[in-house]
């Protein structure tokens, strides 16, 4: 058996899976510590199933702690940005398009170093190993802990990386250090700056994990815990220690992978609505379309693996305002629902009110809406529904109808169809599905390269790489007997000489787990 928890902004959800059976689920409102939460949760379930805790084989969580800590400024530490490109790539400094406050948070530390490829592994200018003792030395002047080291075309020939990590690594002990090409993409200053928000939340990474190992500890539960990335696969609890960027988008991912596992439906368009935000996105083979574009986290460019998906300010906490028109969001009560709301005795309108007037749902007190003004209840729902499709229509690649699977445990608010929709789906226990996709996790490779084809064809080098992503999935967890390549995107670089393509290959299996004997 497994444990699926998923941190959102308002809830806290958990789920007990018996394979791929759902056994129990509990939600509840996510604590201002998180972590108390997950324990409330975790209590919960176990009562409430009665399964002993020898049992559970692995728990698996997908938080926000980390993108919150970006969003929101907080608990940061100042890294060392080292960029191997010179003398190449000096025009546009590392962090040169990050938001100033984002910056000066971090120190703007930074410095550029001899080194780098081109797309076909020629070196722009060999290593400049001196001037990284002297880099070391200003690191070390300064008390810094973190650096994120990157170089031009790492992706190709990651060498310079790693030999930077060692100089730096001898000359300043205990450095937590970020290497770019474990994390981004091709692209310079997207991958460049996913390293520095990976490395500067080096930190938090340790006490959060530790704080979920703690949870763990008190709830005498012995068994592995794993951390959901933002493509839909686990990493183990050390991994997650060194790449926390790599949770970024999480949520919405569990939530969609949770959608296609309980309805069934691979190719759809998701609509996740929870307590504060609604996500919607599209399913292709049972996994979330990536983002194509640079995704902006916190009003920074990166390139690393995302889903595509669409975010606005409805949720079963949503505020409602009448001021001539109906307004609905974006801000909400979060997780202050059972204080706040009407239905629960307080004194501000939400959304959940509106639905339980309209008589979509019994939910705390009924008798404190009874008497809600009609139109009020039906032009706050026309102002729903006309968000939710606009919000679909935003996210389809063409006009074909496709089916709308409904999860969250605010999709409670969509009562009529949606346009678009050939049908719309609001599976079993699609409250917790975002639990649930944690639950169901895959452990994944990837593999994103340029090759020359004057020394492979195209054949050969999609085989190279496809080879590549599924060894990295064994090595990451998988059972080699699941592993299969899900996604290869191949883009011809026709301004670049040698006959250049790029090749990005994603295979996933499922993740391995020992099976612990009947306690005696």
């Amino acid at each position: 058996m497994r444990i699926g928890v998923d941190v959102g902004g308002t809830n806290t959800d958990a789920v007990l899976m018996d394979g791929m059976r759902v056994v129990s689920w509990y939600k509840t409102p996510t604590t201002p510590d998180v972590s108390s939460g997950i324990i409330s949760a975790l209590e919960h379930l176990l009562q409430e199933s009665q399964v002993p805790n020898d049992r559970i084989l692995g728990v698996m969580i997908g938080t926000t702690h980390f993108t919150n800590a970006v969003v929101e400024r907080k608990r940061l530490i100042p890294v060392a940005a080292v960029r191997l490109g010179l003398p190449a790539t000096e025009s546009l400094p590392p962090m040169v398009d990050w938001p100033a406050d984002l910056r000066d948070t971090l120190g703007n530390h930074t410095y550029l170093v001899h080194g780098g490829h081109e797309f076909d592994g020629r070196e722009i200018a060999p290593l400049g190993e001196k001037e990284l003792i002297d880099v070391a030395a200003d690191i070390r002047s300064k008390g810094l802990r973190s650096v994120a080291i990157s170089s031009v075309f790492s992706p190709v020939n990651a060498g310079m990386e790693e030999r930077a990590a060692q100089i730096l690594g001898e000359e300043v002990p205990d450095l937590f250090v970020t290497l770019s090409h474990e994390i981004g993409r091709i692209g310079l200053l997207e991958r460049e700056n996913a390293a520095i928000m990976n490395a500067c939340l080096g930190d938090l990474a340790v006490r959060i994990v530790n704080s979920f190992r703690d949870a763990l500890r008190r709830l005498q539960i012995d068994a592995p815990f794993y951390i959901s990335q933002n493509d839909g696969t686990l990493m183990n609890a050390d991994f997650a220690e060194k790449y926390p960027v790599l949770t970024f988008a999480s949520g919405p991912t569990n939530s969609m992978r949770g959608a296609a596992f309980l309805s069934g439906v691979k190719e759809a368009m998701v609509v996740d609505v929870g307590g504060t935000t609604s996500d919607v996105g599209m399913l292709i083979h049972g996994f979330p379309r990536e983002s194509s574009v640079a995704v902006a986290i916190g009003g920074v460019r990166t390139n690393f693996r995302m889903p595509d998906v669409l975010s606005f300010g409805l949720g079963g906490g949503s505020l409602v305002r009448q001021n001539g028109s109906v307004r609905v969001g974006p801000d909400s009560v979060g997780y202050e629902l059972t204080t706040r709301g009407l239905v629960f005795g307080g004194d501000t309108l939400t959304t959940t009110d509106v639905a339980v007037a309209a008589g979509y749902l019994e939910l705390g007190e009924p008798a404190r809406v009874a008497g809600m003004d009609r139109d009020l209840v039906n032009r706050t729902l026309d102002e729903i529904q006309r968000s939710v499709d606009v919000a679909v229509d935003r996210m389809k690649t063409s006009a074909a109808r496709l089916p709308v699977i409904l999860v969250g445990g605010g999709s409670i608010l969509i009562g009529r169809p949606i346009q678009g929709a050939s049908e719309v789906i609001k599976p079993d226990h699609f409250p917790v599905a975002n639990a649930i996709g944690a639950a169901i996790a895959q452990i994944g490779g990837e593999v994103d390269r340029v090759f020359s084809l004057e020394r492979l064809t195209r054949d050969q080098a999609l085989d190279q790489a496809k080879q590549e992503a599924l060894s990295k999935a064994v090595e990451a967890g998988a059972d080699a007997a699941t592993v299969q390549v899900v996604d290869v995107d191949e883009v011809p670089l026709t301004y670049l000489p040698s006959n250049a393509m790029r090749v990005r290959v994603k295979a996933v299996g499922d993740l391995v787990l020992s099976e612990r004997p009947l306690a005696v």
